[in-house]
């Protein structure tokens, strides 16, 4: 496939993403203020920083090197070797979460029964629900590769909304039921994705005329499954090994983004109330960089690994191909600079009118706004953060991941819990930020791109470099 093919499918992918996440978000945005007027700031906080906590850990320790090395444009694949490779995150999935959920039972304090009961039946059920959506990974690795545009938007939105309505219902109908009402209902979104995609690909295989099916790899949903021959090996041994790079890198991301939630699990410097108060403005302040920031940077990550060849040297790869990924490299900036600059200018002048909005005088008092403001300053970071890496890791061969790996360890001597003794929670996650930015200019695979001041100061205009 053409770059400026590949091009327009990942900025169709993002454009719509884009919209239909707005629309979607507005939805789940008013559903979940409203049933914040009906819990206490303790539920919030063992629901959306602890649990979360083990969820997110869980999802991600299991499938995110997968995803990042099974989404490099090698012609080459062998797509059974793929699939197999990739069914291999369910079994780690619930490896991570036996095991984390045996920490979150065993080693961490139990809050007290009678404020938020069913806590044992919470940490299972978020455990299990992990796993769940895990058995959906190789229909969403092979979706993102071949560009079905709207199918991962619809099926997250129709899942987050469905959650948000199950939510509203059981918190109204059944309040006593405490943590049950989250735990089923984080269940069922993972359930309600998986089916999602589930019954695409099977009304998708059971239509050969479909012109989307004549470019899948698969022909029907029992290729999806693992399958063992003697006549090659069960996975590519290449795309093994890079994932492995991903993974051990994988440890030191998981840290950096979710520090702060870390530290109130482990440290217990905030109260679960605190905790509670903390994550609502954290999901606010970010609700910007979900909507617009991510769905750009997984679907240019997708441009990026299949436009450049990851384990060839920029010289030699065609240099259309490299003026192409260049000239877009510098538009996303671009915009990323100027979508972060305008949030941080409105969002520090009303921090605390959106959070009287959201959450009444229970988030717009105390210390809220002024966490909100931090975070508002913390979206023009996060945004070049994520341009940045979504090309510095497409491009990256195994040896460079392996190298960035051990480069952020060296340059992370400090740990989440000394930055946020020293900085605040929203201050350390600016330094990480500004680290990652500083690391993704120092690793480019070779490439010295032109693009105004950002990536290369000294460049002279109107030329491509090629280191």
């Amino acid at each position: 496939m053409r770059p400026r093919e590949v091009l327009g499918q990942a900025a169709r992918l993002a454009s719509s993403g884009l919209l239909l996440q707005v629309l979607f978000r507005l939805i789940t945005f008013v559903l979940n203020a409203f049933i914040l007027r009906f819990l206490s700031k303790e539920i919030v906080g063992i629901v959306n920083v602890r649990l979360t906590l083990l969820y997110s850990t869980t999802i991600f320790l299991a499938r995110e090197a997968f995803r990042r090395a099974c989404l490099s444009g090698s012609t080459q694949r062998d797509w059974s070797q793929t699939l197999n490779l990739l069914w291999l995150t369910v079994p780690l999935g619930v490896f991570w979460s036996v095991f984390l959920g045996w920490a979150w039972l065993q080693l961490l304090a139990v809050p007290d029964p009678d404020v938020i009961p069913h806590y044992g039946t919470g940490v299972v059920l978020f455990g299990f629900s992990a796993v769940v959506e895990l058995l959906g990974e190789p229909f969403w690795v092979l979706a993102q590769a071949h560009m079905f545009v709207k199918l991962k938007v619809i099926a997250e939105s129709l899942s987050v909304i469905l959650k948000s309505v199950l939510t509203a219902f059981l918190v109204l109908c059944l309040p006593h039921w405490g943590l049950y009402i989250f735990s089923l209902a984080q269940l069922f979104y993972t359930a309600v994705l998986v089916l999602c995609y589930v019954i695409y690909f099977t009304k998708l295989l059971g239509s050969p005329e479909s012109a989307k099916q004549q470019v899948l790899p698969v022909s029907s949903m029992t290729d999806m499954l693992p399958s063992i021959t003697r006549s090659r090996a069960f996975v590519n041994w290449e795309e093994a090994k890079l994932t492995w790079s991903f993974f051990k890198q994988s440890f030191l991301k998981q840290i950096l983004t979710e520090g702060e939630r870390y530290v109130m699990t482990f440290l217990n410097v905030l109260n679960f109330g605190d905790q509670g108060v903390y994550d609502i403005v954290n999901n606010l302040g970010s609700l910007v960089a979900r909507l617009i920031f991510q769905p750009i940077e997984e679907s240019f990550y997708i441009f990026f690994a299949k436009v450049l060849e990851r384990e060839k040297d920029a010289t030699l790869q065609k240099e259309e191909d490299v003026a192409v990924a260049a000239a877009v490299l510098e538009s996303l900036l671009k915009l990323a600079l100027l979508t972060g600059l305008t949030i941080s200018v409105f969002g520090f002048a009303y921090s605390q009118l959106a959070l009287d909005i959201y959450g009444g005088a229970m988030l717009s008092s105390g210390s809220g706004p002024v966490l909100l403001r931090a975070y508002c300053l913390y979206v023009l970071l996060l945004a070049i953060n994520g341009v940045a890496e979504c090309f510095t890791f497409a491009a990256m061969s195994k040896e460079e991941v392996d190298s960035s790996r051990n480069s952020a360890m060296n340059k992370r001597e400090e740990m989440p819990a000394l930055l946020e003794l020293t900085v605040g929670k929203a201050g350390s996650k600016q330094v990480n930020k500004q680290e990652n930015i500083v690391l993704c200019r120092e690793l480019k695979q070779g490439y010295v791109v032109r693009v105004g001041a950002f990536l290369d100061w000294g460049a002279p205009p109107r030329r491509w470099h090629l280191g």
